[in-house]
């Protein structure tokens, strides 16, 4: 084996020193980046009306068509987009909402009876809308898209 110089030995020991200084800091901007973007929550209609239709108490699923249920659901999230809560650009979108955003239960569930009954669902149990509400922020809440409940006061 030739003999190496010891300039040689300091050289290799830079380099390695740089490119793990390079590392780092990349590595640590991009964890910086990723913790300030809001995590990606996927919604796939289908995924959510089985989910839903799942969690809902029999007598609610007995009274409910699949059909019927997904279009609660759709009315559900233009609801939400109408309150600011479903924006429309989120892909690596910075967690920038400021503002504290309660959503209250009466208002959803009124909202939703009228709306079911303008597209002609009849809904025979009030109680059926407020089950499939509390089942579609349960779903919210395995995804992963929604914060923690407001405290009753």
């Amino acid at each position: 084996m030739p003999d190496v110089e010891p300039i040689t030995w300091v050289f290799l020991a830079a380099a390695t020193v740089c490119t793990f200084v390079i590392a780092a800091v990349v590595i640590g901007r991009e964890a910086h980046r990723l913790d300030a973007v809001a995590p990606r929550s996927v919604y796939m209609i289908d995924e959510v009306v089985e989910f839903v239709a799942e969690y809902l108490p029999a007598d609610t699923q007995a009274r409910l068509t699949p059909n019927e249920l997904e279009q609660l659901l759709t009315f559900h999230m233009r609801w939400l987009h109408a309150k600011g809560l479903q924006p429309t650009n989120v892909v690596d979108r910075r967690q920038d909402i400021d503002d504290l955003v309660i959503v209250g239960e009466d208002d959803l569930t009124a909202y939703l009876l009228v709306e079911a009954d303008r597209a002609g669902i009849d809904i025979l149990d009030d109680v059926d809308v407020v089950h499939v509400v509390d089942a579609h922020l349960a779903y919210f809440e395995a995804i992963g898209a929604v914060g923690p409940k407001a405290i009753d006061l």
